[in-house]
């Protein structure tokens, strides 16, 4: 399967470059930093540097892929529109790629607290998460009007840490229990076992660590 990594240079990222490779996947890792990244060197490893926001270097790197999965980060406060317009040009160059698979990935606050709420929405939520809170929710609006196959990864607290294999999932809510954490090796496996299994089309994805 030939995958195109979005937001391959963080700490998720590169996770899920090594292994996406390890699995033997060819890999098109698409960023600014990419070739200054500490990216592993391999044969399935393409580097591709270029702008989230420009249509043509995004659709370049996409053409002939089988799957894309999106690891956008952004400002800190959530104030320069990154993972949503990312987002939004993406899903534009998909479309007009005839690509249908995408794993996303987003944030726990914009799951469900309850069938009513998200968890963004409720009273105790802290006011100063809520620029990205958005920012997310809006990047999953764009995903969930599209006609993709599309799945959104909602992780908590991502720690840079071993995997251990030992974590939970559940469709649009926080898992339960919840640790409200998950280690970056065990998210990227999940992500790429449902980059194959399509278990969770058209959800939200909550997951922690047991």
């Amino acid at each position: 399967m030939q995958i195109v990594i979005f937001g391959a240079t963080g700490i998720l990222g590169i996770q899920l470059v090594k292994q996406a490779l390890y699995n033997g996947h060819q890999v098109r890792a698409f960023g600014r930093n990419v070739f200054t990244a500490d990216l592993p060197k391999n044969d399935q490893l393409e580097l591709v540097q270029g702008a989230l926001f420009d249509q043509e270097q995004v659709y370049e790197a996409i053409t002939g892929a089988d799957a894309v999965i999106t690891s956008i980060g952004g400002d800190s406060k959530g104030a320069d529109l990154t993972r949503s317009l990312g987002m939004k040009n993406i899903i534009a160059q998909m479309q007009k790629a005839h690509i249908k698979r995408i794993v996303a990935v987003g944030e726990r606050s914009i799951l469900h607290a309850n069938k009513d709420r998200l968890i963004m929405d409720l009273p105790d939520f802290p006011a100063k998460f809520l620029p990205i809170s958005r920012e997310h929710l809006k990047a999953y609006q764009y995903l969930n009007a599209s006609m993709l196959d599309w799945t959104m990864v909602c992780p908590p607290d991502i720690i840079d840490s071993d995997p251990t294999g030992n974590f939970i999932t559940s469709s649009d809510f926080a898992p339960n229990p919840d640790s409200n954490k998950i280690i970056a090796a065990d998210l990227a496996l999940f992500i790429l076992k449902e980059v194959n299994k399509n278990e969770y089309l058209q959800h939200r994805v909550g997951i922690c660590n047991e």
